[in-house]
């Protein structure tokens, strides 16, 4: 396995390339959570690689190493700007975790014809589903601002994990939602707080896995069950000993179901 990282389209990629012969023709992108960043994708990156399967490690704007949002423009758009001119020739696998989940789906709604599969892992429709969850998404704009990200995170952080999750991980998650950056932070925040996917999953074309992490306090196993329940043909994988970031918690597992997954796409 080799990695690159450049900027590609204003968005920071880390490309994770095998020498093992490739199972698909086409990588997977991976999108992170509200918290996160490209690094919050590596260990999955690493085992998919193992696995023969390529995968790119997308920063969102304002995140880790991609500059901050443009004005109107939200991230979804930079990842369907990022897919036309690095993937022309064939559609691509999204892989989004929580708020990159809700990325992914918007992509798959808005191009169709650019996703061949979609990856929805311990996410949701949207935080705009009530005008309560909308209003609760918006006030942690001004919370960031106002107590700072360390301080977030060392409160919100190790609600993410399983009760029993590696102490190393805890910190590496708490250490990420520490490093997110208020610009960043506020295009997030508003596009989930925008955001009802709820009668639009029915309209997803392509092929769905949708993973959840048992222990998941954040968006919640029922969640998860509501959206492969709405996407047609949607299959539903339940990890256990893992909570919202089961791709971090158990990378391995989650790696083995997505090979299968992948594996089984025309």
């Amino acid at each position: 396995m080799t990695t690159a990282s450049t900027t590609l389209d204003r968005l920071h990629v880390v490309e994770y390339q095998t020498y093992r012969e490739i199972r698909v023709d086409r990588p997977v992108i991976m999108l992170h959570g509200i918290g996160g960043s490209a690094a919050s994708c590596a260990s999955l990156a690493e085992c998919l690689a193992a696995s023969g399967i390529p995968s790119w490690c997308v920063d969102a704007p304002g995140y880790g190493a991609s500059p901050d949002p443009l004005p109107g423009v939200d991230a979804a758009d930079e990842v369907i700007a990022l897919i036309d001119n690095r993937s022309p020739g064939q559609p691509v696998v999204l892989l989004g975790t929580s708020w990159g989940g809700v990325i992914a789906t918007a992509v798959a709604l808005r191009r169709p014809e650019r996703v061949a599969a979609l990856i929805l892992a311990d996410s949701t429709r949207g935080s705009g589903t009530t005008a309560e969850k909308a209003a609760a998404m918006r006030a942690r704009i001004d919370e960031l601002g106002t107590r700072g990200a360390e301080a977030v995170a060392t409160e919100r952080a190790p609600r993410l994990t399983a009760p029993h999750a590696d102490p190393v991980l805890r910190t590496a998650v708490r250490r990420s939602m520490a490093a997110v950056r208020e610009n960043g932070f506020r295009a997030a925040a508003e596009f989930m707080a925008s955001t009802d996917h709820g009668e639009a999953l029915a309209d997803i074309e392509c092929p769905t896995l949708v993973i959840v992490g048992e222990h998941d306090r954040i968006t919640g196993v029922d969640e998860s069950r509501l959206l492969a329940d709405r996407i047609p043909g949607a299959e539903l994988a339940i990890i256990a000993d893992a909570g919202h970031v089961a791709i971090q918690e158990r990378p391995r597992t989650v790696a083995e179901r997505i090979v299968d997954f992948v594996g089984g796409l025309s």
